[in-house]
């Protein structure tokens, strides 16, 4: 064989190696959005189950006027936010916080523990809550694999000429990492 065949079969198995790893990122770069969408998606079913749940404990615990006007503003401050969750996290977390204070408060009206409608809606919310939390693990893990193949020799040599960077990790607020006190 001659040089030139050699320089050949050089260049073809750099342009392979180019090919399958641009694929790479493109693959789990898309695996990271669709986990981002996953998210917004439980988000979204979280939003839409608040108001029936404010309106079923609002019959039972009137009093407790101060915990359903917080859960109701943090609503309203979510859907103020536009984009995706990540930009709209906090608002997402201060949400988050205002339903266990909500649900710690029910805690003390038997009858609204024993309304089925209740209970459905609570299950419903607590359900949806593990599945954002599902999705935001699931969602992590994407960023971390594509970080990893961002970061990862030889493919940081020409990721950035390929146009791929490194994500963000969904990050909980230190407000969301606390015990949520409830007084009487």
């Amino acid at each position: 064989m001659t040089s030139i065949n050699y320089i050949l079969i050089g260049v073809g198995l750099l342009v392979l190696w180019l090919a399958f790893t641009y694929n790479a990122l493109v693959r789990m770069r898309l695996r990271a959005k669709e986990a981002l969408s996953d998210i917004d998606v439980q988000l979204k079913r979280r939003f839409d189950l608040i108001p029936n749940i404010v309106e079923t404990v609002k019959g039972y615990a009137s009093h407790e006027k101060q915990v359903l006007e917080n859960v109701t503003k943090a609503r309203a401050d979510v859907a103020k936010n536009e984009g995706n969750p990540l930009e709209r996290e906090g608002a997402e977390n201060a949400l988050s916080n205002t339903l266990k204070t909500l649900f710690a408060v029910a805690e003390n009206y038997p009858d609204l523990k024993a309304n089925a409608n209740f209970l459905d809606l609570q299950r419903e919310l607590s359900d949806t809550e593990n599945k954002i939390q599902a999705s935001r693990r699931f969602f992590n893990t994407m960023v971390k694999d594509l970080n990893t193949k961002v970061q990862s020799f030889p493919a940081n040599m020409v990721v950035k000429m390929l146009g791929f960077k490194e994500m963000e990790f969904f990050k909980t607020e230190e407000g969301e990492k606390e015990v949520v006190q409830v007084k009487f």
